[in-house]
């Protein structure tokens, strides 16, 4: 009887060593890849690892500029890839696990040719973002904008599949389902009812933002569910290497733009805000009841991170928007909408990432 329970015994630890064993022989590569410049994370960059046979594995930053690949041991070239910026490769000897912080230099891309090629017929199976577009504001402030107002929401009607609401109108219709089917969110919180003037321009400031990503199917069970799409939007984080102030004057509003490390390349902010001045012209009327008139809407950006160590980084950000119409004392409306953000990141390990995040919205109107 013994010695059947040391060959039972021996049996189940076999499958188990086996697995230590092999896993003994690898080694996983993680790390965040920034832009050099600004001390952003990019959302999205490809990163393959390749040896002497060929391409041994690869993937995509997460939306925390965050990646992990994990490959027997070995000496690898690792390239890292994105769009606007130039190529990165280095060569890696993988015995051990390794901690990387990269850096992308910008670079101008100039198309020589066009050649257009068909899909492979496996296509739809082995691409796993089936549905999904990403934007990044670079693409977004070269399309022409309505009154020189950047509008996020604006461009994503022009994408395939997405349908608009109408001239002056931010809504969209995606699958057939109704506007309000749609999940918008800014760092992970939800904004409800995301349109100014009546709905002609949206409540994002392009100059505050990162990154767009729109699933129209596929979502990801993260969202919670949506019966029609997903919009994800990030915002900046604020550069850790320098200060920048950036401002514009519009037909319609004016905004400004301030960011800047708080300890250099441990914490940044950025801090941003819109408002239209038509308002400011009713006042230089020579009628008092004009006077009495109220139309504006503003909205304000604010984000905050900070570098706790090697596994550890923290967010703050908060948004704040609201619309006001009054037409004398004889009746008006107001609405607005204010969110808040705190995140946790934090690496347990090579291959282990978590984020834990805390959100605040309320949308409130008065008629």
């Amino acid at each position: 009887m013994y010695r059947i329970r040391l060959l039972v015994l021996g049996l189940c630890l076999a499958p188990a060593l086996g697995l230590w064993a092999q896993s003994a022989n690898k080694a996983t590569v993680s790390g965040y890849i920034r832009d050099q410049v600004s001390g952003e994370v990019i959302i999205g960059a490809t990163v393959s690892l390749s040896n002497a046979q060929g391409l041994v594995g690869g993937g995509y930053t997460n939306e925390y500029g965050f990646f992990s690949l994990t490959v027997p041991f070995g000496t690898y070239t690792l390239q890292v890839n994105y769009l606007g910026f130039k190529p990165l490769t280095k060569t890696l000897e993988l015995q051990v696990n390794q901690r990387l912080e990269l850096e992308l230099l910008e670079e101008g891309v100039t198309l020589n040719e066009i050649e257009i090629v068909a899909e492979p017929e496996d296509n739809n199976v082995t691409d796993v973002v089936v549905g999904r577009n990403q934007l990044s504001i670079g693409q977004v402030q070269k399309l022409p904008a309505l009154l020189g107002e950047v509008d996020v929401i604006k461009t994503i009607q022009l994408l395939p599949g997405i349908q608009f609401g109408g001239e002056g109108n931010t809504g969209f219709y995606v699958r057939g389902g109704n506007y309000d089917q749609n999940l918008i969110q800014l760092d992970e919180a939800p904004v409800y009812n995301a349109s100014h003037l009546l709905g002609f321009f949206s409540v994002f400031n392009a100059d505050a933002l990162k990154d767009v990503e729109v699933y129209k199917a596929g979502i990801p069970p993260r969202y919670g569910g949506r019966l029609a799409s997903v919009v994800d939007i990030r915002m900046k984080e604020g550069s850790p290497k320098k200060y920048g102030f950036k401002a514009g004057i519009g037909l319609i509003s004016s905004r400004a733009t301030f960011e800047g490390p708080l300890v250099r390349d441990k914490s940044s902010f950025i801090v941003s805000g819109r408002r239209t001045y038509a308002d400011l012209f009713l006042l230089a009327s020579s009628d008092p009841e004009v006077r009495e008139n109220r139309l504006y809407f503003y909205d304000f950006n604010a984000k905050v991170n900070f570098d706790l160590g090697a596994n550890d980084r923290v967010f703050v950000s908060g948004y704040f928007w609201r619309d006001v119409f009054k037409f004398g004392d004889q009746f008006g409306f107001d609405w607005g909408n204010r969110t808040a953000t705190a995140r946790w990141n934090h690496i347990f390990n090579d291959r282990l990432f978590s984020n834990l995040t805390l959100i605040y919205s309320d949308f409130d109107y008065s008629i």
